[in-house]
């Protein structure tokens, strides 16, 4: 074995190792009607008024320059949302998937959500967020685990090849303590360690021995196994190239666009997958905003449209929320771009979605609705969501243990 192979599976063996697969149970896959949760966080801190904005609003228009809003009128008009009578929300003109998403009710939008914590800090929020809690000032179990290891916890059932899975290299917060997590960023060239057998020789010899991290890395090493046997495979062996139903148009040039792929393939193959994490970088736009986010836009209407698409076929039993840990400041900056602020939005899309829609109250753009007097409030708790959106899978008492401390105000409306 040379010297970088066996740089890349000492690497290996740390990745499974924490995985934790310690309860792996290759039972029988769930069956088709059981929910898909795709948790898709666009990290960095969306500029939602960017996304999604009040077109015709005067305090919109006098806080920013044409390039850095949504517009109501001429040739870079934004997307105009029917909004039942509210203010002329438009979607960024690159949002044309999402439209036609939106058109079709599959999607609705929740504008004005987040923490009632006030941090403006990235690491903060996000930690917040993907555990579930409400307020940093406020005392929360050392260790918790995210809010999706507990979801998974509360609905019980068989745990299937894939039941957990993370798109990036390591499991995300919200799946912090679920032991039989995975990573898995990408199915193209399938799914294994490096080194091949080889490697698998050394692994298996590495955890031979007793005790719980070597139970672990057996079940990692023969989850892995299991998940890349069920990938097709051509004469020579290599798996098949990927091709998504209803002429579904992944762009794997992009982060999302692999992710998305990746996670439609796997609910496809019918590995018993039951929650997914998803990220998309990027969106923390100091400075030069109106490149990067057109971009940023239009990747993420792309990708949510070809995933949608490609899953056609699962789409009832499919829910997708997307969220950020807060938006931008109102007023733009003097670098062309937007500072960290603190009301965001989040998307919903599903077949149980009762989509067309802007749901959640909005607080407005004027003097004292402003967080701070410098930024969009948060008027609807980003757990309203989450909270809703699991709702029908657990008792009112398991979704207090979800969310621990969580009283919703009122009601969204999000599912049919």
């Amino acid at each position: 074995m040379k010297r970088r192979d066996l740089l890349k599976l000492t690497g290996s063996a740390a990745l499974l190792a924490a995985t934790g697969l310690r309860d792996l149970a290759f039972a029988n896959e769930p069956g088709a009607g059981d929910t898909v949760l795709v948790f898709l966080f666009l990290r960095g801190g969306c500029d939602v008024l960017n996304l999604i904005g009040p077109s015709n609003d005067a305090a919109y228009a006098e806080a920013r320059a044409p390039d850095l809003r949504v517009l109501d009128s001429g040739d870079h008009a934004g997307l105009q949302l029917l909004t039942g009578g509210r203010d002329d929300f438009r979607l960024h003109p690159e949002a044309a998937p999402l439209l036609e998403l939106y058109q079709q009710k599959h999607l609705a939008i929740v504008h004005a959500t987040g923490l009632a914590d006030e941090t403006r800090s990235h690491f903060v929020a996000q930690d917040l967020m993907e555990r579930g809690w409400l307020d940093n000032n406020k005392q929360r179990p050392s260790g918790a685990n995210g809010w999706m290891t507990r979801w998974l916890t509360e609905i019980g059932g068989a745990h299937g090849l894939a039941r957990a899975i993370s798109t990036t290299g390591a499991v995300a917060k919200s799946l912090e303590g679920q032991r039989d997590a995975l990573c898995v960023p990408n199915l193209k060239y399938g799914y294994g360690v490096p080194g091949g057998d080889e490697a698998r020789a050394v692994l298996s010899s590495l955890y031979a021995g007793p005790g719980l991290a070597a139970t672990s890395g057996r079940d990692a090493v023969a989850a892995v196994a299991a998940l890349d046997a069920r990938l097709p495979r051509g004469a020579d062996h290599r798996p098949l190239p990927y091709e998504p139903a209803h002429g579904a148009q992944y762009d794997e040039n992009t982060d999302i666009g692999t992710a998305l792929s990746t996670v439609a393939r796997l609910i496809k193959l019918d590995v018993g997958l039951r929650a997914a994490c998803v990220d998309m970088g990027g969106w923390d736009t100091h400075e030069g905003q109106p490149g990067r986010f057109n971009n940023l836009a239009k990747n993420l209407s792309r990708a949510l449209a070809a995933f949608w698409n490609d899953v056609a076929s699962e789409q009832n039993r499919v829910l997708l929320i997307a969220t950020t840990e807060f938006g931008r400041r109102l007023r733009s900056n003097k670098s062309n771009g937007t500072d960290h602020g603190h009301g965001g939005a989040t998307l919903a899309l599903g077949g149980c979605v009762d989509g067309g829609r802007l749901l959640g109250p909005w607080p407005g753009l004027h003097g004292d609705a402003l967080d701070r007097g410098v930024d969009l409030a948060v008027a609807t708790d980003y757990r309203s969501v989450l909270a809703e959106a699991v709702a029908p899978t657990v008792s009112p008492a398991a979704l207090q243990r979800i969310f621990p401390g969580f009283r919703a105000e009122q009601r969204l409306g999000l599912l049919r």
